[in-house]
């Protein structure tokens, strides 16, 4: 009788926590809002100002890997984000040391602008539309290795039919950014980071004879996945916080007047160790 009832009060516990796992009230219907953003995304908007902005030109920014996402999902389905030019205008900006010229649209905007001189001249009215600025720097790079399963592992115990179980999965993506000359085409900075992607899943369940003809069991658990399209972000942002750093080391560009460079966050990145494997 002690059995059954340690049992059943199991059951009930492991009730309460599918519920509360599987219950959907308070996130359906939510509005939309702004997406959540990492540590990085605060240091690069913290970056001492620039002696002047510069303005960057940005083609491409494709997604190099050739992933596509393991079964059962799609295989049309690619394992990461084709978004990243986008992601790269956005950390450009928002670094407050570049100013991001529209080239990814270009053919759009450039067809926008023969409609208004089509205007002007329907109403002969002068041509004062004045002419695309001209990028200092070309920004050129892309998504360049997704590597899945870098780490994984996992633990669990039962004790007559109850236990509990987790295990984890790392993946790992690598993103490269280089700055070229337009003049030249010389390459002035390259700089390549890495961010991982953390999955995890936990486990709980009951499988056990109550007596001759009864079975009980029940199972809860969740996982944890680690959104790919932010870990992008993420490393995207600090690829832009280590080419700026890396172009003050070598006068490539200059941060503000009256700067002390060795008490700002770029002094901070290039004083980083690089972890080895």
């Amino acid at each position: 009788m002690n059995k059954l009832i340690i049992t059943i009060a199991m059951l009930v516990s492991l009730s309460g926590c599918a519920s509360a796992v599987t219950n959907s009230e308070g996130l359906e219907g939510q509005p939309a809002t702004l997406t959540p953003r990492s540590a990085t995304y605060q240091d690069l908007t913290s970056l001492p100002p620039p002696s002047g902005k510069i303005l960057a030109a940005i083609y491409d920014f494709r997604d190099q890997t050739g992933q596509y996402r393991p079964a059962p999902a799609s295989t049309f389905s690619t394992a990461v984000t084709q978004g990243a030019a986008a992601m790269l205008t956005g950390a450009l900006a928002d670094s407050g040391w570049f100013t991001p010229l529209e080239r990814v649209g270009l053919q759009n905007l450039l067809t926008e602008r023969r409609i208004i001189r089509a205007e002007l001249e329907r109403f002969n009215q002068p041509d004062n539309l004045p002419s695309l600025r001209s990028a200092s720097v070309l920004l050129e790079g892309g998504i360049i290795a997704y590597e899945s399963n870098i780490r994984t592992g996992g633990a669990g115990a039962e004790y007559f039919g109850i236990g509990a179980s987790g295990q984890y999965q790392v993946d790992q993506v690598t993103v490269n950014l280089r700055a070229v000359e337009i003049s030249s085409g010389e390459v002035l900075s390259n700089i390549t980071t890495t961010k991982t992607i953390y999955s995890k899943e936990l486990r709980a369940g009951v499988y056990r004879f109550i007596d001759f003809r009864r079975l009980l069991e029940a199972e809860v658990g969740v996982t944890t996945n680690e959104p790919v399209q932010l870990a992008v972000m993420s490393a995207i942002e600090s690829a832009v916080i280590h080419l700026i750093a890396k172009g003050v080391e070598n006068n490539l560009w200059n941060v503000a007047e009256g700067t002390d460079f060795d008490n700002t966050l770029l002094a901070d990145y290039l004083e980083a160790p690089v972890p080895m494997l």
